[in-house]
């Protein structure tokens, strides 16, 4: 690591820290319905909106009415985009002619955009027509955002009110999250992509001549407007293949750093909500020391093996050991490491360099990251709740410890809220190491991995782990684009989502319900170091050694072997 590492990750979070602020104080008001800038510009359409679709923006909905109308949002989306990309031949602007993508790899595609996860296994600019990629992927970009945005101010919600039946309005919640918070984000962030370079048009694709005389197709299309939902709404899938690598997505180094802060943006917001909801500001600063300890501690590990390297390159010769394969020469070895460490720590997946190219350990640390339950700031919403359900356990532990009643911003935490939490904390798991596991076995599966050995299991780990965490980043090596792949994949992105977000819905249900109880000498203190500590502490166990076995067959072996100078062919 050198100086200039270190100012950046400094600068990088000093400008969070100052942007967090004045975002949860704008959310505050949209949240709470209180009057904003943009309501008295706008609030002509939400009442628009709420006439045309008779909703009661009053009406007060419990936890099991404010999830069934989630899941039917979600399902709706999913027959919406799954249309669309059967039928995208015949749909408008559409220049290179592309046919329709596969039944079982439309429905994997649909499946992963309402779920946040954006998982591809295909070449975008090879299969997605204009319409494809602005109307239906970029539709479910924003409805994954705003359901999970959704669920976490519901939870806040349950956590702030005192014996309340209801944790708000889910289609209320709705319109303000998009037309107050993502819309006009996405508008201004498109605008500064624009202006670095990112293309926005419809043209087709270009056919040019190259230097030696080959031929080469460059494609076009409306990149800059799928780009900003693609990281803002943390969906992380890019318009073209190689994501932020490629320098119509990603061209200067200012625009590297803006994607980089936009991925965090919103979900630390949204911890700064959460402590101006419950009136402890202290409360959620200590959340936000946690997660940036954790965010810091795997960047730097994943950096320094990557500038460590490889042995076996200097055993033949090479000057520089240093890790290069599959970075993009433009940003650089911490940068690499550093855009992966963010995107896995969020659900995004963006990336701009090659994961699969990274050393063992280096690689190790995108895969705890999303082991450890993506509460490293998380994704847009559901980093929220997901950190929520950490802490509940963190408190339930504490009060255990002590030997008296659990509390958690002046509620108690009972043998309810614990149910809902382990399970919404025991899909996780199940879902990554029992398909993993068969992913092992199953010649369907592993024909597909592109390498032997640790780094073939490490493949197939990477994606389902990949997929319940609803990340959508993968190791490029493995190839899924068959029917066991996309149909297993989307079966794990869809529990991996909703078996998360429903039982913390009833966290929040059950939470709101509560009367909330003057803090006493002997309660657990929801800040400072030791309660930052036991967090920590929390986090880690429950998410990496958990998966402890299952790294230690992957990453871990191939970091091993490759000390001991074996290669693999």
């Amino acid at each position: 690591m050198t100086a200039r590492d270190l100012i950046q990750v400094a600068v990088f979070l000093g400008v969070l820290a100052a942007l967090t602020i004045p975002c949860g104080l704008y959310f505050e008001s949209v949240f709470d319905d209180r009057n904003h800038f943009l309501k008295r510009s706008f609030g002509w359409v939400e009442r628009l909106i709420y006439k045309i679709c008779f909703i009661d923006p009053n009406e007060d909905q419990d936890w099991t009415i404010y999830g069934l109308h989630l899941l039917t949002v979600c399902a709706l989306s999913v027959v919406f985009n799954y249309v669309i990309l059967r039928l995208q031949h015949k749909l408008p602007l559409n220049p290179q002619g592309l046919g329709p993508l596969s039944p079982h790899l439309s429905f994997n595609v649909a499946m992963g955009f309402i779920t946040g996860t954006a998982w591809t296994s295909y070449v975008s600019e090879s299969v997605m027509s204009y319409f494809s990629q602005m109307v239906g992927l970029t539709f479910q970009n924003f409805m994954a955002a705003a359901t999970g945005i959704c669920v976490a101010i519901a939870v806040i919600r349950g956590l702030s009110r005192k014996e309340a039946a209801g944790i708000g309005n889910f289609w209320a919640d709705l319109i303000r999250v998009n037309l107050y918070v993502l819309l006009p984000a996405c508008f201004l962030f498109a605008l500064f992509l624009i202006s670095q370079g990112v293309i926005q048009n419809f043209l087709p694709y270009h056919s040019v001549t190259t230097l030696e005389g080959a031929h080469q197709l460059i494609a076009q299309g409306p990149a800059a407007s799928q780009i900003a939902i693609k990281l803002l709404g943390s969906n992380g899938e890019g318009f073209f293949s190689a994501n932020a690598a490629h320098p119509y997505e990603n061209p200067t180094a200012l625009s590297n750093f803006l994607q980089m802060l936009s991925m965090f943006l919103i979900p630390s917001a949204l911890i700064y909500y959460l402590g101006r909801s419950v009136k402890n500001t202290r409360h959620a600063w200590s959340v936000w020391t946690a997660v940036v300890i954790l965010f810091v501690g795997g960047t730097f590990i994943s950096a320094h093996y990557e500038y460590k390297g490889n042995p076996i390159y200097t055993k033949l010769g090479t000057s520089n050991a240093e890790n290069w394969e599959g970075k993009e020469t433009r940003f650089g070895i911490f940068n690499s490491a550093l855009f992966s460490s963010i995107s896995t720590d969020t659900s995004t997946g963006a990336t701009n360099a090659a994961q699969d190219s990274f050393t063992p350990l280096g690689g190790l640390i995108p895969l705890v990251n999303m082991k450890l339950g993506e509460v490293v700031f998380g994704g847009v919403g559901s980093g929220l709740y997901g950190i929520v359900g950490i802490i509940l356990l963190t408190v339930f532990i504490a009060g255990l410890m002590v030997g008296r009643t659990p509390e958690y911003l002046g509620k108690k935490v009972e043998g309810r809220e614990i149910k809902y939490v382990m399970l919404a904390t025991i899909a996780f798991p199940l879902l990554v190491l029992v398909f993993t596991a068969w992913g092992s076995v199953d010649a369907r599966a592993f024909s597909s991995t592109g390498n032997p050995g640790a780094h073939g299991f490490s493949e197939i780990l990477y994606a389902y782990t990949s997929g319940a965490a609803n990340n959508g980043s993968s190791f490029g090596g493995l190839s899924t684009n068959t029917p066991f792949w996309n149909l297993t994949l989307a079966f794990v992105m869809f529990f991996g989502r909703f078996f998360t977000m429903i039982p913390m819905l009833a966290v929040a249900g059950s939470m709101a319900k509560k009367r909330i109880h003057p803090t006493g000498i002997g309660t657990f203190p929801a800040e400072g170091g030791i309660f930052v500590g036991l967090l920590i502490g929390v986090i880690i166990v429950l998410g990496a050694l958990t998966f402890f076995p299952a790294l230690a067959l992957g990453p871990i072996s191939e970091h091993f072997s490759m000390l001991e100078g074996h290669l693999f062919k």
